[in-house]
């Protein structure tokens, strides 16, 4: 299904985007070495019940996960790139983080993810792939105006990571979004100009660039969720839920908190 909002709606995803950049926020300043992953959970859990708003995670049981994910937020340390399930870790020092959150308020969804290295040590590999993610976000986004093609924004992040020397990925990438999580269109991490759907005003996409430093083969943990790399390499994940407007593309996903 393809959803085009209303421009009521489209005023109420603004709200779902805030309230998912703002919770992403305040969890990125709280994760210190000695945080565990059970603790960011339960904080999220109490920062979306607080705002009167639902977890579109809890329920969640799609094909490719084993039964309902059962937690608030998928918190991926080092070689788990996407659908990290939080467990009994304690975060060390020079861990790369990756928070990956999505929640509705007043009916819309909104998704958002982020990486980011734990504490003081910076491996500068590390930082590079996080940065790569955050470029070809950018890159994807500056792409999205109606008339263009899903796969223009494919190519555009495509570009950014291939030209970083990551290998890609293309069976999870972005999607669309609305009254649900995940919808059409798919909007893979690599694509072909001028193909695919048509952008017009009123479509959410949650675009995902994530990377793995040396390969773009995934496997499955024990725990029926978690998708790490085959080569237990690190991997950077970077996320926004954008509507398409007339003038362009609105990031809907952007804190709203200082500090």
């Amino acid at each position: 299904m393809i959803e085009i909002l209303t421009p009521t709606e489209l005023l109420r995803a603004q709200d779902s985007g805030a309230l998912v950049a703002n919770i992403l926020h305040t969890l990125k300043g709280r994760c210190t070495v000695g945080t565990n992953l059970l603790d960011i959970n339960q904080w999220t859990k109490e920062m979306i019940l607080e705002a009167g708003a639902q977890s579109c995670y809890v329920d969640y049981a799609p094909s490719f996960g084993r039964g309902p994910f059962g937690h608030y937020i998928c918190t991926g340390v080092n070689d788990a790139v996407l659908h990290g399930k939080p467990h009994d870790y304690t975060l060390a020092d020079g861990d790369l983080l990756t928070l990956d959150l999505a929640a509705s308020l007043r009916g819309i969804a909104a998704d958002s993810a982020i990486s980011f290295i734990v504490g003081d040590s910076k491996p500068a590999e590390s930082v590079a792939m996080i940065e790569a993610t955050e470029r070809a976000l950018r890159a994807g986004i500056a792409a999205a105006r109606p008339g263009a093609r899903i796969g223009d924004l494919s190519y555009a992040i495509g570009s950014v990571l291939s030209d970083a020397g990551y290998p890609i990925n293309v069976e999870f990438g972005g999607h669309g979004i609305g009254s649900t999580m995940h919808q059409d269109p798919h909007v893979p991490n690599m694509g072909r100009p001028g193909r695919g759907y048509k952008l017009r005003p009123g479509l959410l996409l949650a675009l995902e660039p994530w990377v793995m430093a040396d390969t773009a083969q995934l496997v499955t943990d024990t725990d029926g969720w978690t998708l790490r790399s085959v080569t237990g390499c690190r991997t950077a994940h970077s996320e926004h839920t954008i509507a398409i407007t007339a003038d362009g593309a609105e990031i809907l996903t952007l804190p709203t908190l200082g500090g």
